[in-house]
């Protein structure tokens, strides 16, 4: 099953919430759409389920346009933030909700509804009630109903916001686990970004209901296309350079390569990963390291720069008993290309 949002347009009022937005999940993938809140994307999984339809554009499910078809005959199943388990049902009956719609017999009703709890690992929580469970055990009954009717495509609207963070990762995981067993198509809306790389095949990175990069997590994180997208995917420094006009840059003392824009020239911002600034100490340094922060393997350093600029640095542990706050450093960035973004006019 691939999906295709084509040049979809939405506003409500005065508000543009999808702006001509282009994107393709493909068969089997888990497709994460990430972005701020109002950047439309779950406008875009609401107009997928049928809950809102485009006042131009397309979505098509392979190839066909379902723009104009009924929620209910869409084929997907939704698992929303809030659970939405009805509270009279026991668990088994929840999950079998969409079959009795179906008049499935109540023999495979049963039988299908037990599968699914075994597949999320509730099975003893057959017969309780939703306020029996914790959060994280509703959400699996919830994905558990989701897919009782063997939907195409499977939409997951902001699923594990509510949970404490344990119990999110673990979800996360269960989540990933079966979609790669059930090979469905999967389109993931959320706003952390960290649940997005670690999950997804894919990820769409939007904005003002419009598709900033979609690549792989990897791709997105160690190549952004944008500066939006370099810093709302990850940690970000942004430093004071100078572009030459010829496809490299001066910063801090050095000369790199720019990635993109290479004929661009004057004061822009450098964007630098944490990850990829490198500090040492340096009794001549005119750096000074104002704070650090141990993330165990990892310690970030705060580093404030000669001309009042601060930076921060991710450094190996074990380097970091000489950089204390207060030392004196010096701070040196890696031969590869940067992305870097021009001051305003």
């Amino acid at each position: 099953m691939t999906v295709e949002f084509r040049s979809l347009h939405k506003s409500f009022g005065a508000t543009k919430a999808l702006d001509g937005l282009d994107l393709t999940a493909h068969q089997g993938e888990l497709l994460a759409l990430l972005g701020p809140s109002g950047c439309g994307k779950t406008t875009a999984l609401r107009m997928l389920a049928g809950f809102e339809h485009p006042d131009s554009g397309q979505v098509l499910v392979d190839g066909e346009d379902i723009s104009e078809v009924p929620a209910h005959r869409r084929d997907a199943g939704m698992v929303f933030q809030s659970y939405s388990l009805f509270p009279h049902l026991t668990a088994a009956d929840n999950v079998a909700f969409g079959l009795r719609m179906r008049k499935v017999g109540a023999a495979e009703r049963r039988a299908r509804a037990a599968e699914l709890l075994e597949l999320v690992g509730l099975p003893q929580h057959a017969d309780r009630y939703p306020h029996q469970m914790s959060g994280g055990q509703q959400q699996r009954v919830a994905l558990a109903r989701a897919l009782a009717l063997r939907p195409k495509v499977l939409l997951l609207d902001e699923p594990l916001s509510a949970l404490d963070a344990k119990v999110r990762v673990q979800l996360r995981e269960e989540i990933r686990r079966l979609q790669q067993e059930l090979a469905i198509t999967t389109v993931f809306v959320t706003h952390d970004q960290e649940e997005a790389l670690s999950t997804a095949d894919r990820v769409a990175v939007m904005r003002d209901g419009r598709l900033e990069q979609c690549a792989s997590p990897a791709e997105l994180y160690d190549t952004p296309s944008t500066a939006f997208v370099a810093e709302f995917v990850g940690t970000m420094n942004r430093l004071p350079g100078r572009a030459t006009g010829d496809g490299t840059v001066e910063v801090l003392g050095q000369r790199l390569p720019v990635r993109g824009a290479a004929d661009t020239s004057g004061a822009v911002d450098v964007l630098v990963r944490p990850e990829a600034v490198d500090a040492t100490a340096d009794e001549d340094g005119s750096a000074r390291v104002t704070a650090t922060a141990f993330h165990g393997a990892v310690t970030r350093l705060t580093v404030t720069l000669a001309d009042g600029t601060t930076v921060k640095a991710d450094i190996p542990s074990h380097r970091a008993s000489d950089l204390a706050a207060g030392a004196a450093a010096t701070v040196t960035l890696p031969e590869r290309p940067v992305l870097i973004e021009a001051h305003a006019a």
